[in-house]
């Protein structure tokens, strides 16, 4: 009988112990969490029960480059941020590529190495990069989304980590400074400027920071969105976007704002905006609808729009006091059959001036839910990410297209999302320059 029992007893500490390690494994990626990880990974390919968090419905059959017109392109070389598949497994990678959509240059990064010390290694392991940067000597810039922003040169060896949280677009401003979207771990009810609450919100929610960050990583202020709003008379927008879901009990969720771009004012440009200054701030704000102008010294907002667009992304300063918006138009429907699509819509605030710049009726289908980029060339055209089809198009003024690429389909029926593309002035005789280039520097190609 005492046998009995002492086995019993034993079995069950092996199975107690069994459940915490295997829990702990998990969580802080003990052995033999990566070689799970790979088979769920390698598993889920096959399997369209269970599609990972990357991909999305598979839009075109197609796949690869396709220089419709080359004659009318950008010349350049065009940086793509997206998950590739790989000797381990699917993971982030950013790679610069050329018109026939060839990798010139790859980096392949793995986020819970970047950020070792982060407590939470098994969802950093499921985080995409959100933004990137790229300098001329290949030092690389990339933002994981509620993780962190790192430098990397062109070897992939770390330079700097950003010791704040932070997610989506990374801008360099004219001093080599960068301005980048930060967020909270934990939500909560106050600020400094608000130690009493912010009035209508009752509940705890997140913070998101305007981060200015310097050239080697250090975290030079910070502008907390909420308090922006607050101070200037635009909370209404809040009351507005939540207003359904509210019922006099407040927003009901904690991502009240979602800051998705924050984009510096060049002395360049500084001219063409009648009603602003170098150094101001556009600001993209997806779950109010709402962009806005901010002089970060003084935190004041100098104009603000909600409208034509809905879930926008990436307002850009283009000049003749021209801001150009990506309007995603978000629908409910798969392909935008509701609203039309995806559109460009440009600005101009000393007029109040609105014009749609793409889709024209000489352009192709067009339509991202969520995500999306865009990009004013130098010849005219536009640069354009269609994020969740895997997608980009680079397209004349009149809207044709004149280059497309297509990324490679994770199943027959998924599709990596493609986060950003942006065509640099690089050719193939810089990027063999930079360290670890495998490039040979060939005069005729481009």
């Amino acid at each position: 009988m005492r046998s009995s029992v002492a086995k019993g007893a034993f079995v069950a500490s092996l199975m107690v112990f069994s459940f915490l390690y295997g829990f702990g494994a998990r969580e802080k990626g003990w052995f033999p969490n990566a070689l799970i990880e790979q088979v769920w990974r390698q598993a889920k390919v096959v399997s369209p029960l269970h599609p990972p968090n990357f991909v999305n419905p598979r839009v075109y059959d197609r796949t690869g480059a396709d220089p419709v017109a080359p004659e009318e392109m950008q010349p350049g070389l065009t940086l793509v941020t997206s998950m590739w598949d790989g000797p381990d497994g699917w993971g982030p990678e950013v790679r610069l590529m050329d018109r026939a959509g060839r990798p010139v240059h790859t980096w392949r990064l793995d986020p819970r190495s970047l950020f070792p010390d982060s407590l939470d290694q098994r969802r950093i392991g499921r985080r995409y990069i959100h933004g990137s940067h790229l300098e001329p000597d290949g030092t690389l810039l990339v933002n994981f989304g509620q993780v962190g922003t790192v430098q990397v040169d062109a070897c992939g060896d770390v330079q700097w980590r950003l010791a704040a949280r932070s997610h989506h677009s990374i801008e360099r401003a004219e001093d080599g400074t960068y301005w980048i979207p930060g967020s909270s771990k934990t939500a909560r009810r106050t600020t400094a400027a608000h130690p009493e609450g912010f009035p209508g919100l009752d509940k705890p929610v997140y913070h998101e920071p305007i981060l200015h960050v310097s050239a080697d990583g250090e975290v030079q202020d910070r502008l907390n969105v909420l308090d922006l709003l607050y101070a200037n008379d635009l909370e209404r927008y809040i009351a507005e976007a939540f207003q359904p879901q509210a019922k006099g009990k407040g927003p009901q969720t904690k991502d009240i704002t979602h800051m998705n771009d924050v984009e510096p004012l060049g002395s360049s440009l500084a001219g063409e905006h009648p009603l602003f200054d170098a150094g101001d701030l556009l600001v993209s704000l997806r779950n109010l609808d709402l962009v806005f102008v901010v002089d970060p010294g003084t935190r004041t907002i100098k104009w603000h729009a909600d409208d034509p667009f809905l879930m926008q992304h990436d307002p850009d300063f283009l000049g003749d006091g021209w801001i150009g918006v990506f309007d995603n138009a978000s629908d409910f429907t798969f392909r935008g059959t509701m609203l039309g699509g995806s559109r460009i819509v440009a600005l101009q605030p000393h007029t109040d001036s609105v014009e749609v710049r793409f889709p024209t009726p000489q352009s192709d289908s067009f339509y991202t839910a969520a995500q999306g980029k865009w990009q004013q060339l130098d010849n005219g055209n536009m640069l354009l990410t269609e994020s969740r089809a895997g997608r980009v198009v680079e397209v004349t003024p009149e809207g044709r297209t004149v280059w497309e690429w297509i990324i490679e389909p994770y199943s027959d029926r998924y599709v990596p999302a493609v986060t950003q593309a942006t065509r640099y002035a690089l050719s193939r005789t810089d990027v063999a320059a930079w360290p670890c280039s495998s490039v040979e520097a060939t005069p005729a190609a481009r």
